[in-house]
């Protein structure tokens, strides 16, 4: 309230014979603000673009629109900055991000969905649950991997842990869960046992194609599994004969799924392979990703807008490879890339010691990249290869090489090399990741925040019990 409506308030409480009207503008006063202030969302949808940083935000948009293009989710109404450390390094990895962000407390990296001691913790997901509401994961990656998981499993690394999360997903019963990772589901690393066949028994949709996510539609509960692995990159679908769904495909499916409960619903959405591309200095893939992400935040608020119940939030778990739009940058040849990195390091051949073969390396580039390497060059890539020592990732090595040549030739913003090969997180930085937000609760989001704050603002906005650190057995 200003002042001068402070005064006249005052000037009429002291003239009896307006008595009337003081109390009804007192009434106005009093009931519009309050009201506003305590809607509290029903719904809540989560959309984490992996590694999406500033500079991937930016290469999207102007890849995509031009210089004064504007992207879905830079039209959300509140914004804010997020630190991303993790419990015991200054950058974090995706299953300490992920599991900030889910938990709210901070923890070693490489763990998930438990303290910096190792002792299991709940996650927002198991709040909303248990306040009744329905709960959903999806990613593009696999649903065992880092991220989803630090929302629906606990274990102690993310490296060996994938089969031990696949089965907290079904003990746990989370209503909806699409993305890759089918592997881990299967007899093979489930002691013998078909995990798919038992979330089956238990009453869910099962489905494996875009066409048959499309087709479900009375399933109440539903498991999608589209890939052995990770899901296709958006640049390979096409050459790949991909069969699997999109992203804002996916995420429709979730919400139409988990919409038809009478309390409303938690679902946590990745977009996860902009984190793959970064790692690989993959421009032409950053863009295509982050577009792809960005269309499902459009499809989320285009769902939303006419509700008036439900929160969305949009960040990153952190930032990779510090990338960035640089004045340098060749967006029109970057543009002219019809497939991955990860595609064109299939192309190559090897000889009988297993060494590349340089001819492969030059008719790969000049057919996918449209760069004509020379002979120098080519020497240089093969010995990069030959000498890399990453730390993570290993089996991506020639991929990453292909895509830092790549970006190197076309003067593009992002880490040296030498800088992803140092790290044992693969070039993720410390660089502050932005938070945008819609919805009832969405003013909440602003300032520089941590990233253990992000629960915490949603499950206070939506009134449902939370205390991060703690940990209960779930009712039977």
């Amino acid at each position: 309230m200003n002042k001068t409506s402070k005064k006249f308030i005052h000037k009429l409480a002291q003239q009896p014979h307006q008595l009337g009207l003081f109390i009804l503008i007192c009434l106005i006063c009093m009931s519009s603000p309050i009201q506003a202030e305590t809607k509290k969302p029903k719904n809540v949808i989560l959309l984490i673009g992996d590694g999406m940083g500033v500079g991937a935000i930016e290469i999207a948009r102007q890849f995509e629109y031009g210089k004064t293009g504007v992207l879905h989710l830079e039209k959300l109404e509140h914004v804010a900055l997020m630190r991303t450390y993790s419990a015991n390094n200054f950058v974090t990895d995706s299953a300490a991000g992920g599991s900030a962000i889910a938990t709210g407390i901070k923890t070693n990296n490489e763990s998930i969905g438990v303290d910096a001691n190792g002792s299991e913790v709940d996650s927002i997901l198991d709040a909303f649950q248990n306040n009744g509401k329905k709960v959903g994961i999806i990613s593009t990656n696999m649903v065992v991997d880092a991220t989803p998981a630090a929302f629906g499993a606990s274990v102690p690394n993310r490296w060996t842990g994938g089969a031990n999360i696949a089965r907290q997903l079904f003990d746990n019963r989370i209503d909806v869960i699409l993305g890759g990772g089918s592997s881990y589901f299967e007899a093979d690393k489930q002691n013998g046992e078909d995990l798919i066949a038992k979330f089956k028994q238990a009453g869910y949709g099962i489905t494996t194609t875009k066409e048959e996510l499309s087709s479900i539609n009375k399933s109440e509960k539903l498991l999608g599994l589209f890939h052995p692995t990770y899901m296709n990159f958006k640049l390979d679908k096409e050459v790949l004969h991909s069969q699997e769904p999109s992203l804002p495909e996916m995420t429709s499916k979730a919400m139409d799924i988990l919409s038809r409960g009478d309390k409303g619903f938690f679902l946590m959405a990745e977009g996860a392979r902009i984190d793959h591309m970064e790692h690989a200095a993959d421009i032409t893939g950053i863009w295509k990703e982050t577009i792809e992400f960005d269309q499902t935040v459009k499809e989320v608020v285009n769902w939303a807008k006419n509700r008036k119940d439900t929160l969305i939030v949009v960040l990153a778990d952190h930032e990779t490879m510090g990338t960035s739009a640089s004045e340098t940058m060749d967006i029109n040849a970057l543009k002219k890339i019809k497939v991955s990195s990860e595609y064109m390091s299939k192309q190559l051949t090897f000889d009988k010691n297993n060494e590349i073969n340089p001819k492969s390396v030059v008719s790969t580039f000049k057919e996918y990249a449209h760069i004509s390497l020379t002979d120098q060059e080519v020497d240089q890539f093969i010995d990069n290869v030959r000498k890399n020592r990453t730390l993570v990732y290993p089996q991506h090595q020639i991929d990453w090489e292909i895509g830092s040549t790549i970006a190197r030739h076309h003067k593009a913003g992002v880490a040296d090399r030498s800088i992803r090969g140092a790290s044992s997180t693969g070039g993720h930085t410390a660089n502050m990741i932005p938070v945008f937000a819609s919805g009832p609760g969405s003013e909440a989001f602003d300032g520089v925040i941590e990233n253990t704050d992000i629960s915490k603002i949603i499950t206070k906005a939506a009134g449902v019990p939370f205390t991060p650190g703690q940990h209960n057995s779930k009712e039977e």
